[in-house]
């Protein structure tokens, strides 16, 4: 079997220019692909008759795993506030590594950013990667978000 690795994560949001300054703003994030996806291929696909959706991805580099937004001008989905749980099934949030979480907690606190906890440091190493910290928030569609930066051993 050959290497695989993760290609994108893929958030739904009820305004793409918000969302998209959000994750360029935060992690320097840079907008790469454009585009609406509409036509047989997509109602395919999601199974949803008349999907049309506009589709970002946000790239920090072009063979990096990347974030990609989407958001749906027809059908329209509504918010589960159980989404912003951490403890709620499914895919649960999504993590970015940075330089000083401490900084970005500041920086979030100043925005008005909904904490959710920390900055904490569990009380063990992370394999290989060392000691790590980190600080659950939430983006402006209500989706749980992870910084966290590791102390090299």
């Amino acid at each position: 079997m050959s290497a695989i690795r993760i290609d994108h994560v893929n958030l739904v949001v009820a305004d793409m220019e918000r969302s998209v300054r959000f994750y360029e703003d935060l992690f320097g994030l840079r907008r790469g692909f454009e585009v609406v996806l509409e036509g047989a291929w997509v109602e395919e696909l999601t199974a949803l008759p008349g999907a049309r959706a506009r589709c970002v991805f946000l790239e920090i580099e072009p063979s990096a795993a990347r974030l990609e937004l989407l958001q749906y001008f027809a059908p329209t989905g509504e918010p589960l506030a159980a989404n912003s749980l951490p403890n709620t099934l499914g895919l649960r949030h999504v993590a970015f590594l940075v330089e000083d979480l401490d900084a970005l907690a500041t920086r979030l606190q100043e925005q008005g950013v909904p904490i959710v906890g920390g900055p904490s440091a569990p009380p063990f190493a992370v394999g290989s990667l060392g000691r790590k910290r980190l600080l659950y928030f939430l983006d402006p569609d209500g989706v749980l978000v992870e910084a966290a930066s590791y102390e090299q051993p």
